[in-house]
């Protein structure tokens, strides 16, 4: 099998023994199945190894000041995950609890024989991390599939500005804006039962602000953010230049809170655009935000 993910996309987080057990995708920034490099790399791993995969996904009891509100639309999207991974027949666990304990007791409980995460600047996700690298003696990943170009790839320091940091990227942006493989169905199953989530009792964990509602015009998940996406190509690309800083004008591509949670990957948004019918005057400068 060929490599389908650019090696300079990973990074190792932490050497460790090689061994034969499964490979597990820790996801947390990044949640959803469609467009990510860090499960695509775990699976290509647990391909080449011959054994089963799980993506698993440690459920805080709180984050930094996370309401319900953020809480509920990350749990629904993550449902959905749960529900397109079946499909590839590959499990998914819900873990209640810190990342740094939860994780390393995983680990050991199932045998896992590889570790892969997604990558996440703030310092809290980088605390978590070092925890749980120091709670295993696996081989640890790190894949960038937030960024088209590697965080660490398009510079290695602070920039000052956005005018410094965009010929950076230009220079390599060639390379990495390559369109993504398709998640296989997993040939290997997992060892023992699993089963569903129990996002009822996962819910009741939280210990966050419940006085802040849902919203309900928005809905979560990666389908639904693909649909918004569809919807922003056909109907306001075309004139997004004209209309994006118009506040009383919808010209706006209401994709945010799909990116934030990472429902959608900010490059299949840039491939999409890139392949539209738009001119480049509303293009560019949509994709320069």
């Amino acid at each position: 099998m060929g490599k389908m993910v650019n090696r300079k996309r990973v990074r190792v987080l932490k050497e460790g023994d090689n061994k034969s057990g499964p490979v597990v995708y820790w996801m947390s920034r990044d949640q959803r199945v469609r467009d990510n490099w860090a499960l695509l790399f775990a699976q290509e791993l647990a391909l080449q190894e011959k054994v089963p995969m799980a993506v698993v996904f440690c459920l805080a009891p709180r984050f930094l000041d996370a309401t319900m509100r953020h809480y509920g639309f990350m749990l629904k999207g993550l449902q959905e995950v749960e529900q397109n991974l079946a499909e590839k027949n590959i499990p998914f666990l819900l873990l209640p609890g810190s990342p740094g304990s939860e994780i390393p007791r995983f680990v050991k409980k199932y045998g896992v024989g590889a570790l892969v995460t997604d990558f996440d600047p703030l310092r809290i996700k980088r605390a978590w991390k070092k925890a749980v690298a120091e709670g295993i003696d696996i081989p640890f990943y790190e894949a960038d599939t937030r960024n088209i170009v590697p965080c660490w790839i398009a510079s290695p320091k602070q920039e000052y500005g956005a005018y410094t940091l965009r010929p950076k990227i230009k220079r390599v942006l060639p390379e990495f804006l390559d369109d993504f493989s398709s998640l296989q169905k997993h040939p290997i199953s997992w060892k023992g039962k699993t089963g569903k989530a129990d996002w009822g009792e996962a819910e009741r964990t939280l210990k966050v602000d419940r006085t802040v509602s849902q919203v309900g015009c928005i809905w979560p998940g990666e389908n639904e953010a693909q649909k918004v996406l569809r919807e922003f190509l056909t109907s306001k690309l075309p004139s997004h230049n004209e209309k994006r800083n118009d506040p009383t004008r919808d010209g706006q591509s209401n994709l945010s809170p799909y990116l934030h949670f990472g429902h959608i990957s900010a490059q299949r948004i840039a491939l999409e655009v890139n392949k539209s019918d738009a001119d480049k005057e509303s293009q560019e400068p949509f994709l320069e935000e």
